[in-house]
């Protein structure tokens, strides 16, 4: 197996589990993750938010921890990386009003590239217009978006995955054993007990 590049799309509250599970998940099997943020650098920091599932209509929203960024956005070149991953949380419903944000996610899309997006993140994929004629799976909330954007939405339970060639979905953090390892098939990724 070679190492891949992958670039993770964070703003502040995006979801804590979903940012760090897959950053260090990852990182564990010997790829290379960057993760940025608009307008911060290598060494800046975002803050991150647990949402729970505690039997409310919707989830719980709790501080999480400070995620201290390892690349500069500023630098993105999609060229250099081989996949991208977009946690949810609060910050894909305005990281997608980011020009670059949403023209980062096109080249993905455009160069085939595999594409994990957990929970919210389909808000931006929605926005980006890389959805048409896909199915795609997110937090429930989410599933008008993804059919506005001409998907089929996916319902699957909340500790499963949906692969549509490179494009690798799941409602939420508690999917992360089955969305991750759709995502490391996308890429290729054999892991040998």
């Amino acid at each position: 197996m070679s190492a891949k590049k992958i670039l993770i799309l964070a703003g502040d509250y995006v979801e804590d589990y979903e940012l760090m599970v897959p950053f260090q998940a990852l990182q564990m099997v010997g790829h290379q993750v960057d993760v940025v943020c608009p307008d911060k650098a290598a060494g800046d920091q975002v803050r991150t938010a647990i949402h729970d599932f505690e039997g409310d209509q919707t989830y719980s929203e709790k501080p999480g921890h400070r995620f201290t960024l390892n690349a500069t956005f500023s630098e993105v070149d999609v060229g250099r990386y081989d996949a991208l991953l977009i946690p949810g949380g609060r910050s894909p419903e305005y990281l997608r009003l980011n020009p670059r944000v949403i023209e980062i996610v096109q080249q993905f899309a455009a160069a085939d590239k595999p594409i994990a997006s957990v929970c919210h993140g389909a808000q931006l994929l929605a926005a980006a217009g890389v959805l048409e004629g896909k199915t795609c799976s997110a937090y429930p909330a989410c599933a008008p978006e993804v059919k506005l954007a001409g998907a089929k939405y996916a319902e699957i339970d909340i500790g499963a995955a949906h692969r549509d060639g490179n494009l690798v979905t799941s409602p939420a953090w508690p999917a992360h054993p089955a969305w991750l390892a759709l995502f490391l098939q996308a890429l290729g990724t054999r892991i040998e007990l």
